[in-house]
């Protein structure tokens, strides 16, 4: 069974797949579904194991990721054992990441379908795109909020270029900054143009496999979560 989605969600609410508000098909608060964009090598696994590490301690977490023809990014997860392997399930799209995380999502909509039916209630359920270019965005009849994650290796242009990843994400992480001195980014001019291409959306510089450098991604996590947890159900 698929759960019904609809991208048609009024603006002045938090609103996301099966029902509005948060609803779930039982009538009970469902988890918050994070979706998480970006190129390839940016560090999009590396961002969901870090927040596994750091959040399972008081989140009830599950995982999806998404690769086209293997199972690698959910295997690198269970070989990190960042959550015990009932919580970690993969989506192989078969082409190109968009289609399975905005275009038709229902692949994914029956993965989460599967985790919850497995599981119980769940707080957050993390979505990972395969990676793509900066056009990659989530459907929102899959998740409630994306983050889209580039590096400073890519180089220090890519704020700049923009981008419907880049400029409508709800955070924004530009990874990697310990790389910065190695390959001549300019860390300022990347927070300086991130902050033109989004005005008041978030955008944090870190490094997330740095000691703490995972914490300002998962503070705005439990933001998040502590929003959708007071909003109507």
């Amino acid at each position: 069974m698929h759960l019904h989605h609809d991208d048609a969600f009024p603006d002045s609410h938090v609103h996301g797949p099966a029902g509005s508000a948060g609803e779930g098909p039982d009538g009970r608060r469902r988890a918050l579904r994070i979706g998480l964009g970006g190129p390839v090598g940016s560090g999009k696994t590396a961002t969901v194991a870090a927040l596994c590490r750091t959040l399972r301690a008081e989140l009830s977490i599950a995982v999806v990721t998404n690769d086209i023809y293997t199972r690698e990014d959910a295997e690198f997860l269970l070989r990190q054992a960042v959550l015990p392997a009932d919580r970690i399930t993969a989506v192989q799209t078969g082409a190109c990441p968009h289609t399975a995380i905005r275009d038709d999502i229902s692949a994914n909509l029956e993965a989460v379908e599967d985790l919850q039916d497995h599981l119980g209630p769940l707080d957050l359920i993390l979505i990972e795109s395969g990676g793509d270019n900066l056009t990659a965005t989530f459907s929102k009849g899959l998740v409630d909020a994306q983050i889209f994650v580039i590096d400073v290796a890519g180089g220090d242009d890519i704020p700049r270029k923009g981008g419907p990843g880049v400029t409508t994400s709800d955070l924004l992480v530009i990874n990697k900054t310990d790389l910065a001195p190695h390959v001549g980014a300019d860390l300022e001019a990347m927070a300086r143009d991130a902050k033109a291409q989004r005005g008041d959306l978030p955008t944090v510089l870190t490094a997330v496999k740095t000691a703490g450098g995972i914490t300002p991604v998962a503070d705005w996590i439990r933001e998040r979560l502590a929003a959708w947890t007071a909003g109507p159900a």
